[in-house]
């Protein structure tokens, strides 16, 4: 009873300072003792049934407590009291230490900032004296995902979980101290823990630099001091089996390791520059689960034509958009929405990034001979239903696809153009003969990623139909004045890494090939031509689709506008 009416005294101060009334208190008591059973979880009911907010309950403890609130939002954590403490500690007392104060104190985020026992701990642990400060539950897990990086689980995968082919790819990095193999199993984990999908770490004459990939923007990351890069490379070499003896050349090489529980294949790329080798990392984390076309983001009217596309017994489907924008997972989720069951479905891959259960995938090999275009032969022998070749790279490979798709496959793929009627241009000039391109292709995906705004900073803001109407391809309607749109806040938010974008989605062009747009292939026509002629007939633009997510609120007219030509 003591416990409840304690936290009593937190709806009651609630309620004084307006921010809550006496019926909310009561509701939130009500649901608090029948619904949970839980005694001292008012402050977490009041904010799940939305009568205030995390940081209005925090700012109360926070006065009752005798200690500031502090939103990690807008702080300027210091890096040297962030490694005063490891991330194991950081998870097991619930604590961020986040900057020293006037008097040498070191300064610690906390949800309980009372809590005695974690106080003392830490003040053995860093042998300091401890300043605590309240923040929030939610600010305070993302804080220490994002910032608390100092204590690496970087290991070797688990033998059931390699390949043959990758054991000699695989490194152990554990059981050493040495402090290029540290910085290298930070940069790996900290890669891994913000959702990277490339590390760039390149040498100049007097600075290192680190450079993070993610949601397909470049972001500085980290600046270690210049005397470490021969030993970084030497330690990214390796782990990918790559020569380390060789510096003047590029050399490629891969290696799988286990990064807090998460299993990933990294292809591993050296290249000489002015200053010395870069080394460049893609990321690629094995995942039990493939995504779905409705996850990708795709709206449900071009989802339903392309469902249709995918289920036709043959027929010639390319996946267009730059590197980068997501094409191979758009195939491997079509491949995922048919039926491998009945259908015999084999892929030829350069490399195979996703392992697919019910599928025969292939990795080219020049070396060995085996390239796209004799994969490509070598599976029409083997009775299959469904072909997915991993790009269209020559006349060759182009010519045997196509011919495919007229003897009875269904043939996925990808090309290189902007747009979908693009890649019908670029098929004729890579030698394909119109009418083979007429017969075959039976519809053309392109796609972009595009970022989308975090959903706990995002700004609402008004837009005038005058400044709509200003915008190509802006879906108004009939009255509509004032449009209610979102952007990124400056600055961001803890959750994003401060960049106001937190994951991606996709934006897609679906042409579908009619009798019309045959007759354009076969005369030769540009891309120009047909694309107006798909609008004609009910092609939604890659713009278009892109502006109704902005309407919908899921992303911003300026990530839109980054995207799409």
């Amino acid at each position: 009873m003591r416990q409840l009416s304690m936290y009593d005294l937190l709806g009651k101060r609630l309620v004084q300072e307006g921010i809550i009334t006496e019926a909310q208190l009561g509701e939130a008591i009500h649901h608090q003792k029948v619904q949970t059973g839980e005694k001292g979880m008012l402050g977490k009911v009041l904010v799940e049934l939305g009568f205030c907010s995390e940081e209005d309950v925090a700012k109360v403890l926070a006065q009752r407590a005798g200690v500031p609130f502090v939103s990690l939002d807008t702080y300027p954590v210091d890096p040297a009291a962030m490694v005063t403490i490891t991330a194991e500690a950081a998870r097991r007392y619930r604590v961020l230490p986040i900057d020293f104060s006037e008097d040498g104190r070191l300064v610690v985020g906390m949800e309980q900032p009372l809590d005695i026992l974690a106080l003392d701990d830490l003040r053995v642990l860093t042998g300091y004296g401890i300043k605590p400060v309240m923040v929030t539950d939610s600010e305070l897990q993302a804080a220490i995902k994002n910032y608390s990086q100092t204590s690496i689980s970087v290991e070797q995968s688990d033998s059931d979980e390699v390949y043959p082919e990758e054991e000699e790819a695989l490194m152990t990095v554990q059981g050493t101290e040495k402090p290029a193999v540290q910085l290298a199993n930070v940069i790996l984990t900290q890669a891994v823990n913000s959702k990277a999908s490339d590390v760039h770490i390149e040498v100049y004459e007097k600075t290192l630099r680190v450079r993070f990939r993610i949601d397909g923007v470049l972001h500085d990351v980290m600046s270690p001091a210049r005397h470490m890069h021969g030993a970084l490379v030497s330690r990214f070499k390796i782990m990918s089996s790559i020569n380390i003896a060789e510096r003047r050349i590029p050399q490629d090489g891969r290696m799988s390791v286990k990064v807090e529980g998460k299993t990933v294949d990294i292809r591993v790329a050296t290249m000489p520059a002015s200053f010395g080798e870069r080394v460049t990392l893609r990321l690629l984390e094995r995942s039990g689960r493939m995504v779905t076309l409705e996850e990708l983001g795709v709206a449900p009217h071009i989802l339903e034509k392309y469902k249709k596309l995918i289920s036709m017994p043959y027929g010639f489907i390319p996946v267009t958009g730059p590197t980068g924008s997501g094409k191979s997972t758009t195939l491997y989720a079509s491949l995922g929405a048919v039926d491998r069951v009945a259908k015999n479905v084999i892929t030829v891959e350069d490399p195979v990034e996703y392992r697919m259960e019910g599928i025969n995938q292939i990795q080219i090999n020049p070396k060995a001979g085996l390239t796209f275009a004799s994969g490509l032969r070598s599976i029409l022998r083997s009775d299959p239903d469904i072909i997915m070749v991993g790009e269209i790279r020559d006349q060759e490979t182009a010519r045997i696809a196509i011919e495919s798709a007229l003897t009875g496959h269904m043939v996925f793929t990808t090309l290189h153009t902007n747009d979908a009627a693009g890649a019908i241009s670029r098929l004729t000039e890579m030698g394909v003969e119109t009418y083979l391109t007429a017969s075959s292709v039976v519809g053309i995906l392109a796609q972009r990623l595009a970022r989308l705004l975090c959903p706990q900073c995002k700004e609402q803001y008004q837009l005038t139909r005058e400044a709509a109407q200003a915008i190509p391809d802006f879906p108004l309607e009939d009255g509509e004045d004032r449009i209610t749109l979102y952007r990124p806040r400056t600055g961001g938010c803890i959750r994003c890494s401060n960049t106001g974008y937190t994951g991606r989605l996709g934006l897609y062009e679906l042409l579908t090939v009619t009798e019309g747009i045959q007759k354009m292939t076969l005369e030769r026509r540009s891309a120009g031509d047909i694309k107006r002629l798909a609008i004609e007939e009910g092609l939604v633009t890659l713009r278009q689709d892109g502006l109704a997510k902005v309407k919908q609120g899921v992303t911003s007219i300026e990530e839109v506008l980054r995207v799409v030509v």
